[in-house]
């Protein structure tokens, strides 16, 4: 069977985000943000459960400088169409000052303030309603290098001691986690010379160069999963084999689950055009129902 490529969903034009909101000084300390159909402010979303979800998008191109958050607009814009407020972040990647431990910083500071920055914004919109409820909790989506980010970014409380993002406990404002097609084994990134050595540019050598690193940024090492987690990969990619998704949901324990999806290829997931765009949708449900009980 032939597989047609989403590839195309990278350059297709898309409805721009509604606003944009910055987490830190950095011209890439932004998170560009999406509203659900007739909702001219979401300010109150997520939190108690009486607004729309909000889901926090971590965009892949294996953590590297070609590929920003404007590849991502169609997935976006087509997460809002299914009743989600979508904020979009952007980071330093290789080749733009990213890399170890840049990216890392960035994501993490994302992460813990971008909800918050999102509340506020909407808030302040001439159209907003004050909030009923804290600053929501996110579910965290993330593609390819930003499922990557979005798993680590949940699992920080695993990390070693030494770890500049280690936390006590698992990060508050993350309430669960949807990897499409994550590059979730670094090790195995590394040694399968995943996109031409990409892991190995992104921390700065092979596992056996800096353990250390490796330590604190493999998803695999920083199990089991605390949030609920599920994990779409489709059979045909060719980007990312789908045993990286595989070991991850072995090793993840009961709060982690993996939809396989035959036929399926790498871009299709980010697709809202493709056939594999309900089965994101299913997976993006079912950890809003599983962190709203």
């Amino acid at each position: 069977m032939t597989v047609v490529s989403s590839r195309g969903v990278l350059s297709r034009p898309a409805p721009p985000p509604r606003l944009t909101v910055s987490y830190g000084p950095l011209p890439e300390h932004v998170a560009d943000v999406w509203l659900p159909p007739g909702e001219p402010s979401a300010a109150g979303a997520g939190g108690d459960g009486d607004g729309p979800p909000l889901l926090l998008v971590v965009h892949g191109g294996f953590w590297r400088e070609e590929y920003d958050r404007r590849h991502a607009r169609p997935q976006c814009a087509g997460l809002a169409a299914a009743g989600y407020v979508v904020a979009a972040i952007e980071y330093r990647r290789v080749g733009r000052d990213g890399g170890w431990p840049t990216t890392f910083d960035d994501v993490a500071l994302a992460v813990d303030t971008v909800p918050a920055a999102v509340a506020a914004a909407l808030r302040e919109a001439p159209t907003g309603r004050a909030p009923t409820s804290p600053p929501p909790d996110a579910v965290l989506v993330g593609h390819s290098a930003g499922g990557h980010l979005a798993v680590w970014a949940a699992s920080r409380h695993r990390a070693p001691a030494s770890a500049p993002w280690r936390l006590a406990a698992p990060p508050p404002s993350v309430a669960g986690v949807v990897s499409l097609a994550g590059v979730l084994d670094l090790p195995a990134a590394a040694e399968l010379d995943l996109d031409g050595g990409a892991a190995r540019d992104f921390l700065g050598g092979g596992p056996g160069d800096v353990p250390e690193r490796y330590a604190a940024a493999d998803p695999l090492r920083l199990t089991p999963a605390a949030v609920p987690t599920v994990l779409v990969h489709g059979t045909d990619d060719e980007q990312v084999p789908p045993e990286l998704s595989r070991r991850y949901a072995a090793a993840a324990g009961p709060h982690a689950s993996l939809v396989e999806l035959p036929g399926v290829e790498h871009f299709a997931l980010i697709d809202p055009e493709s056939p594999a765009w309900p089965s994101v949708l299913d997976a993006v449900t079912q950890v809003v129902r599983a962190e709203r009980g």
